[in-house]
């Protein structure tokens, strides 16, 4: 069987900045300076080397801390970024639920999203108007679907941009945090209603930092540390190997450096 995702030897090497947003002034002086600090950055390798397929039918989680890879991970095969090395390979439409904000023009309605979303999709203006108060009733947004998107809180945001992804049936499904805003109530009924796209796609990714969630829609889970995917396979064997041996030995290094810094007080 052909997969339907494949990675081969796949790296992306990202900057992080020490000022992401500086002054004009700041940018200028910089120009001159021989010591950047204004704009320097670090590069480093957010994925490194991964190999990796994925089969019709599979419903992948992806455990890891922050910093990990996930993220970086799903916008590869999004093709919102680009393998510095190696090449991915994907037999299929995908849609993605990443960067809630970066989906919604926040100069636009609600309501207007819903037809942008549509027309940047290829979606028919006929069919997105039969979707329409559907999508509206699942987000909850009532009176507030009128109110330019600017004025929305992150879950109104995320609840919207949830709500109209999923108005057609997705083909490769990728998902980031995307229950991580919003209350108990959307946070379940947005579960299941994606519990009942699975069956309808293709292939799903989704990223998350509740393991629960994870095992209740995932059949296979990849580990992420520093970029690299260190164990794959059944969800529930990955679970507890992230258990054990991130999530414990995280706690046990930050108990340590608590200490640590305790003692070096005590001694002054």
């Amino acid at each position: 069987m052909m997969p339907i995702i494949e990675f081969e030897n796949v790296s992306v090497q990202v900057r992080a900045y020490t000022n992401p947003t500086p002054t004009l002034k700041e940018t200028f002086v910089s120009l001159f300076a021989k010591h950047k600090g204004a704009t320097s950055y670090a590069e480093f390798f957010a994925l490194r080397d991964v190999n990796l397929k994925i089969y019709e039918g599979e419903r992948v989680g992806i455990l890891g801390l922050n910093g990990a890879g996930k993220s970086t991970m799903l916008k590869v095969i999004a093709g919102i970024y680009r393998p510095h090395t190696g090449r991915v390979i994907v037999r299929g439409e995908v849609t993605p639920l990443l960067e809630t904000r970066a989906a919604i023009n926040p100069e636009l309605t609600g309501r207007d999203n819903i037809y942008q979303y549509g027309a940047i999709h290829c979606i028919p203006a006929e069919y997105v108007r039969s979707k329409e108060q559907e999508i509206i009733d699942f987000s909850e947004l009532g009176d507030f679907i009128n109110v330019p998107a600017k004025y929305y809180s992150t879950g109104m945001f995320s609840r919207l941009v949830f709500s109209i992804a999923t108005m057609i049936d997705p083909d490769i499904l990728i998902i980031d945090e995307v229950f991580s805003a919003g209350d108990s109530s959307f946070v379940e009924k947005a579960t299941n209603r994606l519990l009942g796209l699975l069956d309808k796609s293709r292939a799903v990714f989704f990223v998350s930092h509740n393991i629960e969630q994870v095992l209740r829609i995932c059949d296979r889970i990849l580990v992420l540390q520093e970029g690299r995917v260190i164990n794959d396979g059944p969800s529930v064997e990955m679970a507890q190997f992230y258990k054990e041996n991130i999530i414990s030995k995280r706690k046990i290094g930050m108990v340590n450096r608590f200490l640590v810094e305790k003692l070096k007080e005590r001694n002054g």
